[in-house]
């Protein structure tokens, strides 16, 4: 048995030395997150402490004290664990209240909480599209891994439409007659160029052509609109939206995904999603801070007024110092690359000379020749640490001998 082991590592070292050897093997950093001091945290491999520029938790609501008072009180109150699935002894009183203040967040019937985002997209969309006979799935080309899965996973007909290409879309909508099932599958802000969707028009088109809409929030909840309920209700259109998609490991700062839509729709998915039927529901403590964030942000504009103050003057700093980066109307500011080797060179620069940690994005995340740095600037993040991080850019810019911005 151990000769066959041996031969069947062979084959898996040799995958990751091809990884390895054209840059894409990913490494990963031992950080340790101090509560009150985010965005720095204890990097273990160094042995220091270092500033984080790629993190989700966007508005830093992992440590806000209302979370983790929320967290520390279900615990004692509730115990760790939900005790089963939410079938069979583990829907707590925690998982409705928070799907009921999700529901209203978006401005739906009914919502139904995951154990992740990956796995709501992946559930929803492979059980909906799998059960609607004849269902043809069109799906942005941009859209995230856990789509293409669930649309995979369904075995439904699949249509890709060019990124955001709303005429392409149209075509495709054109081809497939009116009472065939369709579903139109896109996300609003998207995590790696950092555009929006053009939710609106894709709406209009769905209306015109009998399809649901399936929109992922994942990149928006918490941070747009005005109570954090993402780019549509930042643009009025949530109440036109067949599904709206979210975490709360983003902008909420927990963990847990969740979707929200009509009472039908999500009690279908409660019903034959086989990814929600047998997993273990998530803690109560976790639904108990998603819980506290989401009320938060629901009332306070303080974090995005900073998260947004943040974004823009790390623009700017870009723009002073010739470093290019990708305009975007969002918070995501990838500064661009073209090369993995580079890419992750720069990486480790940043972090062990200067104590700046932006993992590095390589292909299969982005198409080769577009690797970049992918920075998620927040509130937490000082105009000292913002002006410390573009100047160790810019200094790697000029060794590096890369090309400034025009």
């Amino acid at each position: 048995m151990a000769q066959v082991d041996t031969i069947y590592d062979r084959y898996f070292q040799t995958a990751l030395d091809g990884l390895k050897a054209d840059g894409s093997y990913r490494h990963f950093a031992e950080l340790e997150r101090h509560a009150g001091q985010f965005p720095h945290a204890y990097h273990h491999g160094l042995g220091r402490d270092i500033t984080v520029w790629c993190s989700n938790d966007y508005l830093g609501m992992g440590q806000h004290p209302d979370v983790l008072k929320a967290m520390h009180d279900s615990l004692s109150r509730s115990g760790a664990g939900a005790g089963g699935t939410r079938n069979i002894s583990g829907t707590n009183h925690e998982h409705v209240a928070l799907e009921r203040e999700l529901a209203d967040l978006h401005g739906k019937e009914a919502a139904l909480l995951f154990n992740s985002g990956y796995l709501s997209n992946w559930a929803t969309l492979g059980t909906i599209a799998a059960r609607m006979k004849g269902c043809v799935v069109l799906s942005d080309a941009a859209n995230h891994a856990s789509m293409i899965e669930g649309i995979r996973h369904s075995r439904a007909e699949k249509m890709i439409f060019r990124h955001n290409d709303v005429a392409d879309l149209e075509a495709k909508l054109k081809a497939i007659p009116l009472e065939t099932p369709k579903i139109v599958a896109f996300e609003s802000v998207y995590s790696m160029d950092g555009d929006i969707a053009p939710i609106e028009e894709i709406c209009d088109l769905a209306d015109k052509y009998n399809a649901l809409t399936y929109l992922d929030e994942v990149h928006a909840v918490g941070l747009y609109g005005h109570q954090g309920g993402g780019v549509a209700e930042e643009r009025g259109l949530a109440h036109r939206l067949s599904v709206i998609e979210g975490t709360l490991g983003k902008g909420f700062g927990i963990v847990g995904g969740y979707i929200t839509g009509s009472a039908a729709l999500c009690d279908f998915t409660r019903s034959f999603a086989s990814g929600f039927i047998f997993s273990t529901a998530l803690p109560p403590m976790i639904a108990a801070g998603a819980l506290a964030s989401i009320r938060h942000l629901r009332s306070s504009q303080k974090e995005r007024a900073a998260h947004r103050q943040a974004v823009a003057w790390l623009r700017e700093s870009l723009d002073r110092a010739g470093i290019p980066h990708l305009a975007n109307p969002s918070h995501i500011v990838p500064v661009m690359v073209g090369d993995a080797t580079r890419c992750r060179a720069l990486s480790d620069a940043l972090l062990q000379r200067f104590g700046h940690y932006i993992q590095p994005i390589n292909y299969p995340t982005v198409p080769r020749g577009t690797e970049r740095l992918r920075i998620t600037p927040g509130p937490l993040h000082t105009k000292a640490d913002i002006d410390s991080l573009v100047e160790a850019l810019a200094i790697l810019w000029r060794e590096h001998r890369l090309a400034n911005a025009a």
